[in-house]
C-alpha cells in the first residue's frame, strides 16, 4: 500500500473508500508495505507535514509491530524495475512504490493521482 493509505489505514480509516477497507480486511489478502513508505513517513515529520505521536520512530515501530505487514524489500531487481515504470511525475519515491508492486506482483492501493495514472504495474484506487 502507498504510504498515505498506510498512515490513514491507522490513524482515519474513514478516508478509505469501502473497497480499500474490505480488501485491507480481508484475510486472504496479504498487506504489504515497503521500507520507503517508513522513510516518507519520517521525512514528513521532519518537515512538520505529518505529526504522529509520541514521536514519527516510536508511531512507526508500533505500527510496524500492530499489524502484520509483509515487507516489500528494496532490492536491486526493484531498483532497476523503477526505469519499467511509468508515471507522469519523476517522484523517486513513487518510482520505488511501483517498481515494487511489479517486481513482487501485488497491486498498489493508493489515492495519488501520478501513481493512478501510471503504466507497467497494478492499481487498486482508494476513491
Amino acid at each position: 500500500m502507498d504510504t498515505h493509505i498506510w498512515v490513514w489505514s491507522l490513524l482515519e480509516p474513514g478516508r478509505l473508500s469501502r473497497r480499500v477497507s474490505k480488501a485491507l480486511a480481508d484475510p486472504v489478502n496479504e498487506v504489504w508495505t515497503s521500507p520507503i513508505s517508513v522513510w516518507e513517513i519520517l521525512v514528513l515529520c521532519q518537515k512538520g507535514r505529518l505529526i504522529l505521536q509520541p514521536d514519527a520512530m516510536a508511531w512507526v515501530s508500533a505500527a510496524l509491530s500492530r499489524v502484520p505487514l509483509k515487507e516489500a524489500t528494496l532490492t536491486h531487481e526493484v531498483a532497476m524495475a523503477t526505469a519499467r515504470v511509468v508515471l507522469r511525475y519523476q517522484d523517486p519515491a513513487d518510482r520505488f512504490l511501483a517498481a515494487s508492486a511489479k517486481v513482487y506482483g501485488l497491486t498498489l492501493v493508493t489515492s495519488d493521482r501520478n501513481l493512478l495514472g501510471g503504466k507497467g504495474f497494478s492499481v487498486l484506487a482508494n476513491r
